[in-house]
């Protein structure tokens, strides 16, 4: 998994391209864990991730939790396997989800 990460000011834009699983989510964690102390804002962009296993959700819900309480999070960009999982899993009751041009959820004119 490759993670990129945008700065500006208090807010913090990451994308995830690859597999986020058992190996990749603890890269992330430590990545992320150290990175948020002033951020507020946190929009993690998925638009490159093929693949999510339980970790990767475990690893995106408890960052979830650390930003309802730090400020805010999104998720943005899902592709459709990976927004299956979410939805499965239950974890798209949980996460913030943005709506955008690939959620089921959104409306075009």
């Amino acid at each position: 998994m490759e993670i990129k990460k945008v700065s500006e000011g208090a807010a913090l834009t990451v994308y995830l391209s690859g597999r986020l699983d058992a190996v990749t989510a603890l890269e992330l964690d430590k990545d992320l864990s150290t990175t948020l102390a002033n951020v507020t804002d946190l929009t993690i962009d998925l638009a490159d991730l093929e693949y999510i296993s339980s970790a990767g959700l475990r690893t995106l819900l408890k960052f979830q939790k650390r930003m309802d309480k730090q400020g805010s999070m999104k998720i943005r960009n899902i592709r459709e396997n990976v927004r299956e999982v979410l939805d499965m899993t239950g974890f798209s009751d949980f996460l913030t989800i943005a709506d955008d041009k690939k959620s089921k959820f959104s409306v075009s004119f």
